[in-house]
């Protein structure tokens, strides 16, 4: 493909993009481009692997994009769709690799201060070291509460995004939301972290 013709695809909304990709398969690179970054970001949130894996389960979630571009629901966000294929393959990783799933949440991200702010903690102790504890935390969360509060304040998804990759009702969402600030904010309580 041209450089220009790149270019222009380039540009294109996601959803116009399949058509496209279903047209010539040399266009998916775009999507790959255009996601490779934040599904990697995501897992790595979401798991606790090195990053030869991270790129094996990136692969895999590419494979299965490409494989079902027919079969996308045009109802979703594109990005939704997407997130949830990766979910999804995150969840098949977990289960073949019988680990629980962990935490790794990059220290410098807004995320600290958003999620401090969400649940009244103390921020006091030091940025590196509060990010220790939170990501601690995090890694006490059951499956669906990591995810909600991953996806919600790290992802920054809406919770109508998060409805779609979950594949869970908005009200589900809202309520799974609200009890994962809740525990997160006890179990911050019983660390001394919260301002309570």
């Amino acid at each position: 493909m041209s450089s220009l013709l790149t270019t222009e695809v380039a540009k294109k909304k996601d959803e116009d993009l399949i058509p496209l990709v279903l047209a010539n398969s040399e266009v998916f690179g775009v999507i790959i481009d255009r996601y490779n970054e934040a599904l990697a970001r995501y897992i790595r949130r979401l798991t606790r692997v090195d990053e030869d894996e991270i790129k094996d389960i990136l692969q895999e979630i590419f494979i299965k994009i490409y494989r079902n571009l027919n079969d996308f629901d045009h109802s979703l966000k594109f990005s939704s769709w997407i997130y949830r294929i990766a979910h999804n393959q995150v969840i098949d990783y977990w289960r073949r690799s019988r680990s629980r799933p962990m935490t790794a949440v990059d220290p410098d991200d807004g995320f600290w201060s958003s999620l401090a702010d969400e649940l009244d903690l103390e921020k006091e102790i030091g940025r590196q070291e509060f990010g220790s504890q939170v990501r601690l935390l995090i890694d006490e969360l059951s499956g669906d509460y990591r995810a909600v509060i991953i996806l919600r304040f790290l992802e920054e998804k809406d919770y109508q995004e998060i409805s779609d990759i979950m594949k869970k009702p908005l009200g589900t969402v809202a309520t799974l939301i609200n009890r994962a600030k809740k525990k997160l904010k006890t179990l911050a309580e019983q660390k001394g972290l919260s301002n309570q």
